[in-house]
This record gives C-alpha cells, sequence and structure tokens, in this order.
C-alpha cells in the first residue's frame, strides 16, 4: 500500500509538472456561438493553465459520412478539410508518412516543448541556482563558526604517500572536466537569463557557441575519471561497520575528537558513491543528448517504475519528449551533484589543513594521517616495516 501511495504521489508530481493545466478546473466553455469550434475563452483558459476538454478538437477529425459530392470543393477529400488533417496529426489520430524517414521525422506536431521550457526557465533555475547560492553561504558560515580543522599538535614533519600517481591523475582528470562541465552547463542553461542584459546577444552567442563545444567534448573525459577512480577506489570504499562509529563521531568535524577509519572514512565513501552513481546518470543522459533520438531512456525506465510501484508514468514517449526528459533529468542530476562537490571542495581546502598535500603531491603530514586515518597508517606502516617516509 506504501508503494502505491508512493507511487500516486511521484505520478501527481509529475503531472502536475508536465501537465501544469491539470492543477485548476474550469468550467464548461460555451461554444454554440462558433458551431463548436475554439473560442477566445478555450485559448484564455489555457494560457491561465486551467484543465480544459479538448474532446471538442480532438473528436473533430472529419465525417467521411458527410462528405460532399466530388464536384464541390472538399468532396476529393472524402469529408476531411485541412484543418481535421492537422488536428489528427496534432491528437496523433494517424500515422503519417514522410520522405526523409527518421526517429523523430515523422512527429510533425509535438506541444510538450512548452511544459518542457517552463520547467526548464522556471524551477529548474529558480531551484538549482539558489541551491547553489545557499551551500555556498552556509560553508561560509560554517567556516566562521566553527574554523579550520587543524592538525592537533602540529604537523609531525615527515610525511607518507597518500595516493599515487595514476590515482592524483584520475582524481584531477574526473574534478577538472567535471568543473568544466558545471561552469560550461550553468552558462548555456542560465546565460540567456542572466548574461545577455550584461554583455549582449552578440558576445553571448560567441561564449554559448564555445561553452556548447566544450562541454560536448570535455564530457569524455569526465567519463573516463569516472571509470578511472572507480576501478582504483571502490574496492577501499565498500562500507562497513567502522563507518557507522565514525558518523556517530561527526567525523570529528564537530569535536576534537578523530574517530578512526582506514583510507577512506565513511564521509569519503559517501562523496564517492554519490559521484559514481550520479555520475552514470548524468553521462547516460548527456549521451542520449549528444546523439538524439538514439538512445531513448525513460520510456522502458517509467515502465519499470510502473511495476514496481504501480504507478501510471507515460511509456510511450515521442522522440522529442525523451530528449525533454533527458534534459530535465541531466540538469537535476548536476546540480545535485555540484552540491556535493563544492563541500567535497571546502573540506579539501580551506576546511581542513593538510587536506589537500592528498591531492597535490600525494604526501600527506604523518600525523594529520594519523588523525583522520590511522588505520590506514597502521596498515601502511604494517607493509613497510617502517614509519613514514621523508
Amino acid at each position: 500500500m506504501n508503494k502505491r501511495l508512493l507511487g500516486a504521489a511521484a505520478l501527481v508530481l509529475a503531472s502536475l509538472i508536465f501537465n501544469p493545466a491539470w492543477a485548476q478546473e474550469g468550467p464548461e466553455v460555451d461554444r454554440t456561438a462558433t458551431g463548436g469550434a475554439q473560442t477566445l475563452e478555450d485559448i484564455m483558459r489555457r494560457q491561465e493553465q486551467q484543465k480544459l476538454d479538448d474532446s471538442f478538437r480532438s473528436e473533430n477529425l472529419g465525417n467521411p459520412e458527410k462528405a460532399a459530392p466530388i464536384t464541390e470543393q472538399l468532396g476529393t477529400r472524402g469529408g476531411v478539410s485541412d484543418a481535421d488533417t492537422w488536428r489528427a496529426i496534432r491528437y496523433n489520430q494517424i500515422d503519417p508518412t514522410v520522405q526523409s524517414p527518421g526517429p523523430a521525422n515523422g512527429v510533425m506536431i509535438q506541444d510538450g516543448g512548452i511544459s518542457w521550457y517552463k520547467l526548464r526557465e522556471g524551477p529548474i533555475i529558480t531551484w538549482g541556482g539558489g541551491a547553489l547560492l545557499g551551500i555556498i553561504v552556509l560553508l561560509v558560515v560554517f567556516y566562521f563558526v566553527r574554523g579550520k580543522i587543524m592538525i592537533d599538535g602540529g604537523p609531525a614533519g615527515t610525511t607518507i604517500e597518500r595516493f599515487k600517481a595514476i590515482e592524483r591523475f584520475g582524481h584531477w582528470l574526473l574534478a577538472g572536466s567535471f568543473i568544466a562541465l558545471g561552469v560550461t552547463g550553468l552558462l548555456t542553461l542560465m546565460g540567456r537569463s542572466f548574461l545577455i542584459p550584461v554583455i549582449g546577444h552578440d558576445a553571448f552567442s560567441t561564449l554559448a557557441v564555445g561553452s556548447k563545444w566544450l562541454h560536448n567534448n570535455i564530457a569524455w573525459a569526465f567519463m573516463l575519471g569516472l571509470v578511472m577512480t572507480f576501478v582504483m577506489w571502490v574496492a577501499h570504499n565498500i562500507p562497513d561497520k567502522l563507518d557507522w562509529q565514525w558518523v556517530k563521531a561527526g567525523g570529528g568535524i564537530f569535536t576534537k575528537g578523530h574517530p578512526s577509519a582506514k583510507k577512506f572514512n565513511a564521509g569519503q565513501k559517501v562523496v564517492f558513491w554519490t559521484v559514481m552513481l550520479l555520475g552514470v546518470s548524468v553521462s547516460l543522459s548527456g549521451l542520449s543528448l549528444l546523439f538524439p533520438f538514439q538512445m531513448p531512456l525513460f520510456g522502458d525506465t517509467f515502465g519499470v517504475i510502473n511495476s514496481i510501484l504501480g504507478t501510471g508514468l507515460p511509456t510511450e514517449l515521442t522522440p522529442h519528449e525523451e530528449m525533454q526528459y533527458a534534459n530535465i533529468w541531466h540538469s537535476i542530476v548536476a546540480f545535485v551533484m555540484m552540491l556535493a562537490i563544492i563541500a567535497h571542495i571546502y573540506i579539501g581546502t580551506v576546511g581542513m589543513e593538510g587536506a589537500f598535500d592528498a591531492m597535490g603531491s600525494g604526501q600527506v603530514d604523518l600525523e594529520w594521517a594519523r588523525q583522520h586515518h590511522d588505520l590506514w597508517v597502521e596498515e601502511e606502516e604494517a607493509k613497510q616495516g617502517k614509519g613514514g617516509s621523508s
């Protein structure tokens, strides 16, 4: 029952997002003055996003039984006018034949772009941009309240190798490409609203074209970095009972103590799996956008969700709808990843003394390592048969 309720809630939310006209009911419209045709009131109702019974149009597709004689204007059409034909196309009641075959060429009218555009220009930019500003403000406040996490007793003066060169390369390949993708993605998403008023259309056009080219090509470096870091670190990021002790102690962020940890603590494991899972998701939706109409994802995905939760999400999607869902999902996942990575960047730079060295030179202070990854240090010292190397 709970699954069905959850599924129903998800269906209602999706319906309101992609079909906002369902949100309000409107009284029946009197169309006697137009002979049953669309009225100005119909148009105004749609603009006000009120629910409108479209059957007066969707069912008015012409009647062959009322066909005019062949000698009259519409006789050769069998009672179907041009308007009737386009209404049939609009409501997907005929199967058109096109000279240039392709996955999307047979879709002659697809009005889902309006809902997609409103969602993209409205909630996606507002909530996504607000969340980015919010996390930055929170981290600034946290820094001034908590201060930088220092090495207790000061640095030891000797170092131990934390990450090898290949590990640092994989990390920076992933991190650098993600930052570039984030910047170019934000320029593409928000530039029209925020940059055109500042730099003008011509300058933004050049910037947008360059951003799009960079975004599409740097994506391959991101996916390569994702695979590299997964292969190198997945064995160290399997959750275990030690992680719960780290979580209960708050990771030592809010206290002076330092809970025990191996090579990766629970917080780093959360970041790892967040990047891996969301990275795969954003890569799949990105590939779908890079190769339009070639990689439909959401029809089948909605089918799986329906079978599990008993929902009624649409499974028969036009190629354009697949692209619209992919674009919205790509943006949402990217924003969530940016929030996680901003927090990760904070703790790895200004938030903690000695943390950046791990991915800088690969050598970290031995005392820092003992305080934050004591069990890992013990393992390394056991392997080497001695303490840290200077």
